[in-house]
């Protein structure tokens, strides 16, 4: 399994980021999605999760309102649209399978993120 995030920077507050994530390894369309993001000096949190056909959508509620999870099955690409940014939004962000199967390698493999700062 490899999971590679991009399109973060820097971006101003107020400012809009669109990143994508390229999966590879597994049965993406098999699987719910979910971003996650780890700021400065804080534990990696849950940002969205996406269901395997894109149905079923979930947004922490730091973030609702303002970001938008999409995948493309064809393409094994997960997106996360980030809108009127805040510094609050600056961290590392990561993509992963709602769950892991043993078989793809160990539990604790993560991307290896992609770096969003926010500030003027």
């Amino acid at each position: 399994v490899q999971l590679v995030e991009s399109g973060g920077g820097w971006v101003r507050p107020g400012g809009s980021l669109r990143l994508s994530c390229a999966a590879s390894g597994f049965t993406f369309s098999r699987y719910t999605m979910n971003w996650y993001r780890q700021g400065p000096g804080k534990e990696r949190e849950l940002v969205a999760s996406i269901s395997e056909d894109g149905e079923r959508i979930n947004y922490a509620h730091s973030v609702m309102g303002r970001v938008t999870i999409s995948r493309d099955n064809d393409r094994n690409t997960l997106y996360l649209q980030i809108t009127a940014m805040t510094t609050e939004d600056t961290a590392v962000y990561y993509c992963r399978p709602n769950r892991w199967i043993a078989a793809w390698g160990p539990q604790d493999y993560w991307g290896q993120g992609t770096q969003v700062t926010v500030s003027s």
